[in-house]
């Protein structure tokens, strides 16, 4: 069979109830909620979870505290369970920091999006192994190392399914003596819970205008390390949040350190992408968050054991697009759940999948298929979580107006209001701007000088990329692809200095040559799968697509 026609043949097709698209907490959460719901019933529906990463859990993460209260709707016997919430959180500080001091709130004045009582630190990845674990106890089949690369569609417009991507593509686009067809998975309905910026949703939100009339999404950086604390520093349960230095005023962002259970501390720092600055590198400014004293002192005599990034939908409720469309629905962080004020999205996106396999599961029941699951927007409109993002509306919006009005305006809504009985701000912000628009020319900005690395405290990104376990294939074609190959240079390079160069936190793209001859060098294979430069990109120029299955990093409890 000659290249072509391999690339071309017939796909073999499985057909199920429901496919899932993503195996992380909202993916998990919807498959369990509809065998749940059949189990109840007496009924059969059959469940298929896709997951891109090696295993499930091995692309999951985030800092991360854990509220409870989705998950337990969803198995109120999680603790009999063995669920890993096993680290309560003790204390919250939070913190205002400077280039050498740092104030803390007192505990009265911080709002309750800043309290953690009754939260858990955890690592999201053991939260989501465990997960699938329940999922596939109860029937549901989920397939680990199978990208979904392809929506498909029926003659009516109507989503039918996913397509996973052919394995065994070389390098040259050609067929390899490994090639493998990919598969078809037909449904009723298609889950998509890819996580922040999934790159089939991105479709399904441009076909089907989805953001029409709501405000461009939000999307932040979050770079996280895990360390082994020394012991006579470790205090099981402290929750430090800090805002402020190194960030300038102008740009939001923020840090979160987490002492977690067995003596390791999460510690990370996030960088809204809508910063202004080319010069600016999420990664380096992290690294030197670290040296700042009130920091520091919780990690000397550690030891880095993880690394890794990802991409957080920041929006809220004003960016959120319509959540249905003809065949499926978009759940959790796909469709940008999280609660940014609050820094948690898990809930939320156990939450969403709860709601959308209950629509699902009564369209099923009466017959239909393929069309449009109206009844879990309106059941999100009518719980608890809507009206915790009602109340956080405007968090994100604020911070285009600097770091003091928005810290001063986050009071006003979320202590003192709610001190009035008011709970939703009687007021709304819209932003107009999306994130990669924001990028200013580099001539007009400051540029930015960091310190190297000490190998102790502070690292380089490649010795970082290689604590995140990342692999993909060399023998395949980039995942990282260019709409035009010149832009790079003529556009990023000449205007914005090559930013992709800065906010990658994993070495991917480097410029390459003498001056006046550079070009733009894509190392694919290093690339943590965060998708900050499918969002950042000044021309729109980068799409990230879905890599051959299993590829990309393979964390370990992040």
């Amino acid at each position: 069979m000659s290249a072509h026609n391999a690339t071309q043949a017939e796909r073999e097709s499985m057909a199920y109830d429901v496919v899932v698209v993503g195996a992380g907490p909202a993916g998990l959460a919807t498959a369990i909620r509809l065998k749940q719901l059949a189990a109840d019933a007496g009924r059969e529906v059959s469940v298929c979870v896709l997951e891109k990463g090696s295993e499930p859990g091995a692309h999951i993460l985030s800092g991360a505290i854990m509220d409870p209260r989705a998950l337990t709707e969803l198995f109120p016997d999680w603790a009999e369970r063995g669920a890993p919430l096993k680290q309560a959180v003790t204390r919250d500080e939070f913190l205002f920091l400077d280039e050498t001091g740092a104030k803390a709130t007192p505990h009265w004045l911080l709002p309750d999006c800043f309290k953690n009582e009754g939260n858990y630190i955890v690592s999201l990845g053991a939260v989501t192994r465990w997960l699938a674990q329940q999922a596939e106890a109860l029937g549901v089949e989920i397939f680990p190392g199978f990208a979904a690369a392809e929506v498909l569609y029926d003659d009516t417009g109507a989503v039918k399914g996913v397509a996973t991507g052919d394995m065994g593509i070389g390098k040259d686009g050609q067929p390899t003596d490994q090639f493998q067809r990919g598969m078809e998975l037909h449904a009723h309905y298609t889950i998509f819970a890819e996580g922040a910026r999934g790159h089939l949703g991105r479709q399904l939100i441009a076909r089907y205008q989805l953001d029409a009339g709501k405000d461009p999404q939000s999307y932040a950086i979050g770079i996280k390390e895990l360390w082994q604390a020394d012991p006579a520093k470790h205090q099981p349960g402290l929750v430090v949040h800090t805002a402020g230095w190194p960030l300038d005023a102008d740009t939001y962002g923020g840090s979160f350190l987490y002492h977690a259970e067995d003596g390791k501390i999460a510690i990370g720092f996030v960088v809204g992408l809508d910063y202004k600055n080319p010069w600016l590198s999420p990664f380096q400014e992290f690294q030197r968050f670290k040296t700042h004293p009130a920091i520091r002192k919780h990690l000397e005599g550690g030891k880095r054991i993880g690394y890794g990034a990802r991409a957080i939908t920041a929006g809220g409720l004003l960016s959120l697009p319509k959540t249905v469309f003809p065949g499926g629905a978009l759940v959790g962080c796909e469709a940008g759940y999280l609660n940014a004020s609050r820094i948690k999205g898990s809930h939320a996106a156990i939450k969403t999948g709860m709601l959308a396999a209950e629509a699902a599961f009564a369209a099923l029941g009466e017959g239909r298929s393929r069309d449009e699951l109206t009844a879990y927007p309106a059941a999100f409109e009518r719980s608890w979580l809507h009206a915790e993002l009602l109340q956080a509306k405007n968090f994100k919006q604020w911070f285009k107006k600097g770091r003091t009005v928005a810290t001063l305006m986050t009071g006003i809504e979320q202590w003192l209001l709610p001190k009035l009985g008011i709970r939703t701000p009687p007021w709304t912000l819209h932003r107009k701007t999306p994130d990669h628009a924001c990028l200013a020319p580099a001539a007009t900005q400051p540029k930015i000088e960091y310190p190297k690395p000490d190998g102790v405290l502070t690292f380089d990104r490649l010795s970082s990329v290689f604590l995140s376990n990342t692999y993909h294939d060399e023998d395949q074609p980039s995942h990282l692809t260019l709409k035009d190959p010149t832009i790079p240079v003529a556009v990023n390079l000449k205007q914005y200095a090559g930013p992709e160069a800065r906010y990658c936190p994993a070495g991917v793209y480097e410029y390459v040559g003498d001056p006046g001859a550079e070009r733009l060098q894509i190392n694919a294979a290093n690339c943590v799968h965060c998708k900050t430069c499918d969002i950042k990109d000044p021309t729109q120029n980068i799409v990230w697509v879905a890599p051959q299955g299993g590829g990309g990093p393979n964390y370990q409890n992040m």
